[in-house]
């Protein structure tokens, strides 16, 4: 074992969020990020915000400031969060920023890439979390390229300017949705020009997965645009009563997609995205409720960690995105299941093909709390078929490298960034441990810290934390009646 100089002393809860000179982890099995298996015992050495070794035991004396003894526990890189919004508000009523940095940090995600929020809080919240100032995860700002002035009007001096503002402004990448061919070529182009990476939520339109592979796009969105590619008929069988701005019909009939599409025609589409390096975040959290509503209406988290203003903009209501489910039925729900099978065998057949997955939440929409929604996206890629290591990867360095990062984030590597969780409990056999502690779930809180940018966080006090800000808020709800929080994302 590394043998590490007597008298230095134990990290305490109370020392959390303040950084400790030379930090140590010892004793640690080590699950690196990279898909080989746990290994240790190890002591992590962290100098500042680096990692600056990783020594197997036996070995010579290493001293340090302070020591968290990580024997018979866990030690993985600081989960990514590849699809996230960030939100102070709900259906206009107020929930506090530290609501949601919390819970994400003690559910163990020390990054996180927003896809659409308000832009101009959010840079100012990145700033402040570079500098440690406030309790949150890295931030990694995606700008929405907009519909207006669109790449609906086909102008391409309007598109080159608007891609232009959005690398000016000081986007670390840029988020799209519908748009069409002309108009594609021509934004990515300049992203490209740019250097902004590109995340595209694709939609029954013009566009799909054929294009992304033809200009470049940095990550698919969710699933739109992969089954819409390899259509067995070229378009989907929709009624004739169909409205898609209508979000009932919307989600409703989006579970009847991969039913419809062609094996082989699939399957060119997956072999091209690999060979295009275009990867895949497809959230298979965010849509669960559609298989299983009853489930995600009565979750166990709810009573403790469901802020007011997330409850209210759940419950069914068109006037609040993803808030569908007005007349829904069983025979929808059966769709949805089938659909789920389809879509989990496509994603596994990506991965076989080389292709590279992330892992994102998307939460604050359709029933998905921030935190749980990423570690409940993990479990359902596990249902999918990939290995407890290739999930963790996927949540790690798959995540870092669709955000180009993976040479500073998603491992635990000597020179890497000190973004680390230590965990009381082997989550490569449960999952589960990693959900924040909720009374009724006795497999969960096994998260004791979550370390970002070098800083120790006690997971369990952030997740006490979150549970107060609730109790306060539900005692005292106030509506805002202004509409400033995140991007409502289309799915």
């Amino acid at each position: 074992m590394p043998f590490v100089l007597m008298g230095q002393t134990a990290l305490a809860p109370t020392e959390s969020g303040v950084r400790q000179g030379r930090l140590l982890v010892t004793n640690a099995l080590v699950v690196d990020g990279s898909g080989t298996p746990a290994n240790g015992p190890r002591t992590i050495v962290i100098e500042g915000n680096r990692i600056v070794a990783v020594t197997p035991g036996p070995g010579r004396p290493v001293a340090g400031d302070k020591v968290i003894d990580a024997k018979g526990k866990y030690v993985l890189p600081g989960l990514i969060n590849v699809h996230a919004h960030i939100q102070d508000e709900r259906a206009g009523w107020p929930m506090r920023q530290d609501y949601q940095f919390g819970v994400w940090l003690a559910s163990g995600i020390t990054s996180v890439r927003d896809v659409g929020s308000n832009f101009e809080k959010s840079k100012a919240l990145r700033e402040q979390s570079q500098k440690n100032s406030i309790v949150a995860p890295r931030l990694f700002l995606y700008a929405v390229l907009g519909m207006n002035p669109a790449p609906s009007v086909e102008n391409e001096a309007a598109i080159r300017t608007r891609v232009r503002q959005i690398k000016a402004s000081g986007a670390d990448g840029l988020k799209f949705f519908e748009i069409s061919d002309w108009a594609m070529r021509v934004m990515q182009e300049e992203a490209h020009e740019q250097k902004l990476r590109t995340a595209h939520h694709a939609a029954v339109a013009e566009t799909n997965a054929w294009h992304d592979i033809k200009y470049g796009t940095t990550s698919i969105e969710h699933w739109y645009g992969i089954p819409d590619a390899a259509l067995r008929d070229g378009v989907q069988n929709f009624p004739g009563s169909f409205n898609h701005q209508y979000e009932v019909d919307r989600f409703r009939y989006a579970g009847h997609l991969f039913r419809q599409t062609d094996p082989v025609k699939l399957g060119q589409v997956l072999d091209g995205m690999v060979k295009a390096e275009v990867a895949w975040s497809p959230t298979l959290n965010i849509y669960e409720a559609a298989r299983d509503l009853l489930r995600y209406q009565t979750q166990p988290f709810f009573k403790e960690y469901l802020h007011p203003a997330l409850e209210k903009f759940f419950a069914p209501d068109p006037n609040n995105h993803g808030s569908f489910f007005l007349n829904w039925t069983s025979a929808d729900e059966a769709e949805w299941r089938m659909n789920y099978r389809l879509w989990m065998d496509a994603v596994r057949d990506f991965g076989r093909r080389g292709g590279v997955i992330g892992i994102g939440e998307d939460a604050g929409f359709i029933y998905n709390l921030f935190g749980f929604g990423l570690i409940r996206s993990m479990e359902l890629h596990q249902e999918a078929g990939f290995h407890p290591l290739q999930v963790i990867t996927q949540a790690t360095a798959n995540n870092a490298k669709i955000m180009g990062k993976e040479h500073e984030l998603g491992r635990v590597r000597a020179g890497y960034l000190a973004d680390l969780i230590v965990v009381d409990g082997n989550p490569l056999a449960d999952f589960r441990i990693l959900y924040p502690k909720t009374e009724g779930v006795p497999q969960s809180g096994k998260i004791e810290w979550t370390i970002k940018d070098g800083i120790p966080y006690h997971a369990p006090t952030l997740a006490q934390q979150v549970r107060k800000i609730v109790e306060e808020d539900r005692k005292n709800p106030k509506p805002r009646g202004v509409v400033t929080g995140g991007d409502e994302d289309a799915h």
